[in-house]
């Protein structure tokens, strides 16, 4: 077991090293965590050899498959239902053409500029598809745009956007034989009973200090994802669905979803983005850097060619549209998710992953900074919850 607590002190070490280097520089934790990742590999492992990270052992993998589910699974909880029911045409029209846009635009730049192969182009277009809730969701957070009218729309904007992206994940490269059928059923089944189960189990077991809540969520979670990894599919599909369709209930139990938050963010995600940035070959990526500019410029590109015209259409002022445009070209936790996804299925090689992942980064960093550089709607934050809900107009909507 000696080399066990080695290996952990040893990850949890470059886990705090990351989140010291996020309040350093004011960066989503998960961004530090993937950096980190690809420095720790490239340092440790040029002095001592790749294998003392310890990558491949079954218990890493545990944790950090584990990470990336629960995470999803917060991810679908954080949606507003009541906001997204009244303006779901907004929220819906956004998303999709943020996904759609991106989708097929990266995946023809990738096949028909790079000459990747289909199977790694589509893979691309996924990856690239998708908008980070949790960069976003930091955003509005800090500066308050969470308590907004606007900023809960966007926030669905962005749910729509990356459902698309699992949704795609999941149909494209599972193939579909009888325990699809069955993955299929068997999950609508549960989606549609678990909103009516899961609050009444709660409220005659819960509050508990045995955590009742917690393992029944990750039973569930844990289930789930044998069912789809058994169909040839991916765990964090019905992570997504299952965290969607409790979003009424578990999404509104803040003390249980800190609780949550306290475990995923704190043991579990600094397994999976290290262990993700590890993976990057700093040599490929030398090599491939103008491959790099030409795929982010791509997802930007094909993001403000899709999402600012649409949001234009439902009566956004010039500031508000190029915001909401720059905030969902962003990318992080499901574009990563898609490219380890790639690798570990062998649908793209090693230089094709690294050039993703740094991509991916790229785009959680670039599009931010000019967003509140330039185009921050300070116009909202005058706003109460009341005042926006009654306020006319559609998303993102300018003040006269």
């Amino acid at each position: 077991m000696t080399q066990t607590w080695a290996l952990a002190a040893l990850w949890l070490g470059l886990a705090l090293a990351a989140t010291l280097l996020s309040i350093w520089l004011r960066v989503a934790t998960a961004l530090s965590e993937i950096v980190v990742g690809i420095l720790a590999q490239l340092a440790i492992g040029a002095a001592i050899g790749h294998a003392i990270l310890g990558t491949g052992e079954s218990w890493i993998k545990f944790l950090s498959g584990t990470g990336a589910i629960v995470l999803t699974f917060l991810a679908g909880a954080e949606l507003d239902p009541a906001v997204f029911k009244k303006n779901w045409k907004e929220a819906s029209a956004v998303g999709l053409v943020g996904f759609f846009a991106p989708f097929f635009g990266c995946a023809a730049i990738a096949y028909y500029l790079l000459h990747w192969g289909p199977q790694a182009s589509w893979l691309a277009g996924v990856a690239l598809s998708t908008t980070s809730v949790a960069v976003v969701y930091a955003v509005m957070l800090e500066f308050g745009l969470n308590k907004t009218r606007y900023g809960k729309i966007l926030l669905a904007a962005c749910f729509v956007n990356d459902l698309g992206t699992v949704l795609a994940l999941g149909i494209i490269f599972a193939p579909f034989t009888f325990k699809t059928l069955l993955f299929v059923g068997g999950s609508a089944a549960i989606l549609f009973v678990l909103p009516w189960v899961t609050p009444r189990f709660f409220k005659r077991y819960g509050d508990r200090p045995s955590e009742l809540e917690a393992k029944f969520l990750l039973l569930l979670l844990f289930g789930m994802g044998a069912l789809a990894s058994w169909a040839d599919s991916e765990a964090v599909l019905p992570a997504y669905l299952i965290g969607m369709v409790l979003a009424g209930s578990v999404g509104k139990d803040h003390a249980l979803i800190r609780r949550l938050r306290t475990l995923t963010f704190g043991l579990l995600t600094p397994f999976y983005f290290i262990r993700a940035g590890s993976f990057v070959s700093v040599p490929d990526l030398v090599t491939g850097l103008g491959v790099f500019v030409v795929l982010l410029a791509a997802k930007m590109a094909t993001k403000f060619i899709g999402v600012y015209p649409v949001t234009k259409l439902y009566g956004a002022g010039k500031p508000d549209a190029m915001y909401t445009t720059l905030l969902m070209s962003t990318g992080l936790t499901f574009g990563s998710i898609s490219a380890l996804f790639g690798l570990s299925h062998n649908i793209i090689d090693q230089a094709q992953y690294s050039l993703l992942i740094v991509t991916v980064v790229g785009s959680a960093v670039v599009p931010t900074l000019i967003a509140n550089a330039f185009f921050f709607p300070h116009h909202h934050l005058g706003k109460t919850n009341e005042e926006t809900n009654a306020s006319k107009g559609a998303i993102l909507k300018a003040e006269p």
